[in-house]
This record gives structure tokens, C-alpha cells and sequence, in this order.
């Protein structure tokens, strides 16, 4: 083989490497937190998918003959190639993706227990209340200072390792795996908002009494200051918190995807 013959058939392999790691990359980056969120340009979304790509291909350049061989194969196994790829990373990045859903829940329960729900509601493309903007915009802000990027190419990287290329994980696994991504993305939102909720029982349980104590007492013009108030000041106190045991969950995910989180 020539200088230009082997030159070329360098580059072949380059661009099909970058090409089938950019199928993984692609749905991962328009799920992932901070870089898929709405707001983000689709153009700006697609050149850090690229980037990505470009950062993760060469980690993976020693381990890329089962992608390599590939490509000089028919058009089913290169279909099939193309579709296990796209498909692992729209798993993966569902996954990823209901962390910021998990958030998005806590701050709903929050706001609807301390009567929140309405006030500054809609500021982003998809409407949510204040308490929940504010905590994924704080969330996020924590994640992309903590590294995030950094934390999503070791995420790429790690996931050739988890899941071979043109090897689909089994059906039972991977339905066993998403109903228990569901479950503790749920699971988060409700510890996270738990204090709201107890505050709201208690304000609830303390109106009842006052109510059957004192019944000309106009409980609610009273009580409803009071959880306004006393909501503001536990999203006070608590988002700190909260945002910190988001941060955590989403770390352990990302270092592990199969059993952490």
C-alpha cells in the first residue's frame, strides 16, 4: 500500500470513527442537563455535540475494530450499527435526563404545598413554578461549576465500556433498569420536597385547630401570609441542600450508569 493509498484509508477510518461515536454522543448531548435544555440554540447544541465527539473519538481509537471493521461491511450490518448506537445513547441520556425531570417535580410538590405555584411561573420555555426554576437553574449553574463537561466525556467514554458497539443490552435489563430510573427519579423528588410537604401538613393540621377553636376567625386570610412566608424562608434554608444531594446523585449516576444514582 502506497503513502497516499495508506493516507486515505487513515482518514476513512478517522471519519467513521468520529462519525459512529457521534451517533452515541448526539442524543446524549440533546437530553443532557445544561446543554439540552430548550433555551439552548439548536446550532449551539449541535457544535457541542461535534466537540464532544472530537474529545471522546481518540480515547476510543484503541478499541475501535469493531467499529472500524464495520464499515466495509453490507448495508444491514452498517444499519444495524447506526441503530444500536442512537439508541444506547437515547437511553443513556433519558437516564441523565430525569435528574433535571426529578428537580423540575420537587419544585412543583414545593410550590403547590406552600402556595407558591403561581408567582413568577413561566419564566422558562417550559412552564414551571418559581421554586422549581429556581432550583434547576441553581442545579445547573452547581453542575457545569463542579465540571460537568469533564464528568460527560469520562460519561462517553465509560458507556463503550458498559454497552460494546452494535450490541444492544437486553430488553429485560434495559426495562428493569428504566422502570427503576423512573422510580428513584420520583423517589429524589418527593425527599427533596419533603420538607415543604411537612410544612404544609403542619400548617394545614394548625388552620384546623385554630378553625375549630376560634370558627369567626378568618383562618385563611391569617394562615395564607404564613405559608407564603414560611415557604420563602425554607427555600431559603434549604436549596443549598437540596441542590447538594441533586448534585450528588447526578455524580454517582455518571460514574456509575447501571447501578448508581
Amino acid at each position: 500500500m502506497t503513502g497516499p493509498e495508506a493516507l486515505i484509508r487513515l482518514t476513512q477510518d478517522l471519519l467513521w470513527l468520529h462519525a459512529l461515536v457521534f451517533l452515541r454522543v448526539a442524543p446524549m448531548i440533546a437530553l443532557f442537563p445544561g446543554f439540552g435544555e430548550s433555551a439552548v440554540p439548536v446550532r449551539i447544541r449541535l457544535g457541542v455535540a461535534l466537540a464532544m465527539t472530537a474529545i471522546t473519538a481518540p480515547a476510543l481509537a484503541a478499541d475501535a475494530a469493531p467499529l472500524l471493521a464495520a464499515r466495509a461491511g453490507t448495508a444491514p450490518a452498517t444499519a444495524w450499527l447506526i441503530l444500536t448506537e442512537t439508541g444506547i445513547g437515547l437511553m443513556l441520556g433519558i437516564g441523565i435526563r430525569l435528574f433535571v425531570l426529578a428537580l423540575q417535580t420537587a419544585g412543583a410538590i414545593a410550590a403547590q404545598s406552600t402556595s407558591l405555584a403561581q408567582i413568577l411561573g413561566g419564566a422558562n420555555i417550559t412552564p414551571m413554578p418559581a421554586i422549581g426554576h429556581l432550583l434547576v437553574t441553581g442545579a445547573l449553574a452547581l453542575a457545569m461549576i463542579l465540571g460537568l463537561h469533564l464528568r460527560l466525556a469520562e460519561f462517553v467514554i465509560e458507556s463503550y465500556r458498559l454497552f460494546p458497539p452494535a450490541r444492544l443490552p437486553a430488553a429485560a435489563g434495559v426495562a428493569a433498569w428504566g422502570t427503576g430510573r423512573v422510580a428513584q427519579a420520583f423517589a429524589m423528588a418527593f425527599t427533596l420536597a419533603a420538607p415543604f410537604v411537612i410544612a404544609s401538613m403542619l400548617y394545614n393540621l394548625t388552620l384546623g385547630i385554630i378553625n375549630r377553636a376560634m370558627p369567626q376567625l378568618m383562618v385563611v386570610f391569617v394562615g395564607a401570609p404564613a405559608i407564603t412566608a414560611a415557604g420563602l424562608v425554607l427555600l431559603f434554608l434549604l436549596a443549598p441542600a437540596i441542590i447538594g444531594v441533586w448534585a450528588a446523585g447526578l455524580g454517582a449516576f455518571l460514574a456509575d450508569p447501571v447501578g448508581g444514582g
